[in-house]
Order: C-alpha cells, then sequence, then structure tokens
C-alpha cells in the first residue's frame, strides 16, 4: 500500500491547528497532528518542504522503518519542530494501519488495560471563592481529578488563570508581558490548597502546575508545604534542563512530581525515570514523536514506577486527543490524561469518536484514531498569528513563564 499524496492543512477553529493528512493508492486516508503553540507555521513548512517529497511512493504500512527514515535521515535529530513533524506522519500511518486491519488502534497497541480514561480538568479563580466555585462546578460534570490554579495577590495575568471559558494563553500576534513574583506564589498557594481540602475533602485528586517558574529548593519548600493536602502531583515544579535539580527536591517531600510536557525523544526523560525522580511523565504524542516514541517512552516509565500523565491543553487538536486516548486504554502504567474540551468550531472541523463521561474519556472502537478533518470548514478558518506569553519579574528580569 503506497503514499500517494500527504496534504499540511492549517487551521484556526478559535486557535492554531497543523494537520498531515495522508492518502493511500488503496483509498485509505491517515491524520495527524503537528501542532506546536506558537510556532505552527514552522512545523508546517517542515512537512511541506522536507517530508511530503519523501513520504510519496512509500509503503505506507511500514510504520517502524518511516520512523527511523525521519528520525536518522534528517542527521539533525531532536527538537520540537522535527519531532512533532515525524509525530504526524507517525500517527497517521497508524490510523490508516488500524482502517486497514478494521480495528481501533488501541486494538493493535495490546488491547483496553482499563474501561475508560481517567481525566482532569482545569479549576481556576482570580481568588480563592472563584477557585472553589470552579473545583465545584467540575466535580459537578463528574470530573474525578482537578488541576486547581489560582490568581496571586498583587500579581496580574498569572499563568493558569483566566475568565474565557476556553483558556489559550496564545492570543496575540506579539508576545504579552506578564510579572511574576515567586516570593507571592509560594506564600499564597498553600492557602489555596487548605480551603480546597476543607471545602471538598480528601476524595478528589488534586493538581497544581508550577509552570517551570521554581528553583529546585523553591519546588522543595512548595512540595513540603503542599504535603498536608495530599496533591496527587505538582507540575513542571522547574526547568528540566538541568535534571540534577530534581534530586534536592526528592529530598525534601514526598508530593508526587510530574513533567515532560516539553519533552520531545525519550532522551529528555531517561535519567528523570531510571532514577526515578519523577512519578508522572507528561509527554505527548504530538510532541515526543507520535505513538510509536511515545509507547516507548511509557514502557520505560513502566520498569520504573513511574505512571503517564499527558499534556491535553487546547493546543493539542482532537486528532492528538484520539491518538493520546488509543494509547492511554493500552499501557499498563497510565495514571491520568488532561483535558480541556475543545470549542464547538474545533470539534466541528475535526469530528470524532472519543467521548467524555463521568470523569473517563472513551476512544471509541472506530477503525483507526476514531477522528478525521474536515478540509472544506477547514479553509474557512484561516491561520491567525498568535504567540505564547513571556514572564517578567517584577525588577524587569526575564523569567520562566
Amino acid at each position: 500500500m503506497k503514499i500517494v499524496d500527504a496534504r499540511v492543512v492549517v487551521t484556526c477553529p478559535g486557535r492554531n491547528f497543523v494537520t498531515l493528512k495522508i492518502v493511500t493508492d488503496e483509498g485509505l486516508t491517515g491524520v495527524g497532528d503537528a501542532t506546536l503553540n506558537g510556532r505552527e507555521q514552522a512545523v508546517a513548512a517542515y512537512l511541506t518542504e522536507h517530508v511530503v517529497p519523501v513520504l510519496i511512493g512509500r509503503d505506507a504500512t511500514r510504520i517502524e522503518d518511516t520512523w527511523q527514515y525521519l528520525y536518522k535521515g534528517a542527521y539533525w535529530r531532536r527538537g520540537p519542530v522535527t519531532m512533532a513533524a515525524i509525530a504526524a506522519v507517525d500517527t497517521a500511518l497508524w490510523d490508516i494501519k488500524g482502517k486497514q486491519a478494521g480495528l481501533p488502534v488501541h486494538q493493535m497497541l495490546g488491547g483496553r488495560s482499563r474501561e475508560g480514561v481517567t481525566v482532569y480538568g482545569h479549576a481556576n479563580g482570580e481568588d480563592v471563592d472563584g477557585v472553589l466555585a470552579a473545583v465545584a462546578r467540575h466535580l459537578d460534570e463528574g470530573f474525578r481529578a482537578v488541576r486547581v490554579q489560582s490568581g496571586i495577590p498583587g500579581l496580574e495575568g498569572v499563568y493558569g488563570v483566566s475568565s474565557a471559558a476556553i483558556y489559550e494563553p496564545a492570543s496575540a500576534a506579539v508576545p504579552t508581558e506578564s510579572v511574576w513574583s515567586t516570593e507571592a506564589y509560594l506564600d499564597h498557594i498553600p492557602t489555596v490548597f487548605a480551603r480546597v481540602r476543607e471545602e471538598f475533602g480528601p476524595g478528589v485528586k488534586l493538581l497544581h502546575d508550577a509552570h517551570h517558574r521554581l528553583t529546585p529548593i523553591e519546588a522543595a519548600r512548595l512540595g513540603k508545604a503542599l504535603e498536608p493536602y495530599a496533591l496527587t502531583w505538582v507540575e513542571d515544579p522547574v526547568p528540566a534542563e538541568l535534571q540534577e535539580g530534581f534530586r534536592l527536591i526528592r529530598q525534601h517531600t514526598t508530593t508526587p512530581i510530574a513533567v515532560g510536557e516539553v519533552f520531545n525523544t525519550i532522551f529528555d526523560c531517561a535519567q528523570l525515570i531510571r532514577e526515578q525522580l519523577i512519578d508522572y511523565v507528561r509527554a505527548t504524542v504530538v510532541h515526543a514523536g507520535g505513538i510509536t516514541h511515545l509507547r516507548r517512552i511509557f514502557d520505560l516509565a513502566a520498569l520504573h514506577h513511574v505512571r503517564s500523565g499527558s499534556h491535553g491543553a487546547t493546543d493539542l487538536s482532537p486528532v492528538c486527543m484520539a491518538a493520546a486516548l488509543q494509547l492511554d486504554i493500552a499501557i499498563p502504567n497510565f495514571g491520568l490524561q488532561e483535558y480541556m474540551p475543545h470549542s464547538a468550531e474545533t470539534d466541528a472541523v475535526f469530528p470524532h469518536t472519543y467521548r467524555y463521561e463521568d470523569g473517563y474519556l472513551h476512544p471509541g472502537d472506530a477503525p483507526g484514531l476514531g477522528v478525521d478533518i474536515d478540509e472544506e470548514l477547514a479553509a474557512r478558518y484561516p491561520y491567525t498569528p498568535a504567540a505564547l506569553p513571556v514572564n517578567r519579574l517584577q525588577d524587569g528580569t526575564l523569567h520562566s513563564w
């Protein structure tokens, strides 16, 4: 079965997405997500200029060989642009493979290991009362796990806090800037979780995202302060480039750690996994080289008591979510799946069979991934430049956003 066409579709039904659609000589098609938030056109160009020309005429059934060809054959390996492009191809080929077999992809990954995929939602508020109301809404919607983010007194534009129904931080062609105070943050966040636990008790899983903004000792202080509230995890406590820093965090707190939404390959997290310095790895299908490579990451994690906790914000299209669910439901060491519902416009452009019900996502049993792109509808939403914000300390020093 040969690849006869591969189209790159960039569309913006509320936010930008990059999708690769592969067509075979047997009439089967497959889709893959190639979205890189704020850098979408870079991946689109990589696909159009460097990947699509070498796909035409290749055997669509040779998924592993194609992955290795695109990874090793480029010579310049790794990086978010390259790996997102490889992920799009890999995911689309798995979609085709499933359709060829007449099976959902998870059946080709070993079948279901669970009945549904436990997801967590985002509860945020400008103040504690707003946070409590948001948590209550999520619990009413059936969520069993909730990420809690709060405004910080004296700061504006805090990450993860928005009055919009769908939070999308990439909102301007030129990055907006916000001001940050670690001291104010560390003082305030434990008081937020004290109120949440007091209000909702011990049953609900609570999570929090520090978004790379702390040093290891600051992260250790936060983790220790949050221990009485039994969080399921603190996400991205520090930038992960210096992975030795996670040892220091481990020495001071038993609060579980999740990291990895910006990881691109197994080499980004191998040390963290082997040394058991993290509890959840948050790498994604689109950013970590597709289903083929993310499965390798999760298999390594399974050997070291590390569970999955994949990123699932709205910068990942329904194509990526559909692929993630196929993997989530099959692997033995699944932990949680982030889930932010897309807009009605996005869902219309990407019709899919997965569904949310009572705190779980279900991938469905359609052959392949169970998702597609309506190219005619997608064409009605042209690309709109949108960049992620940047962060500065109160003295003007650039800081991790």
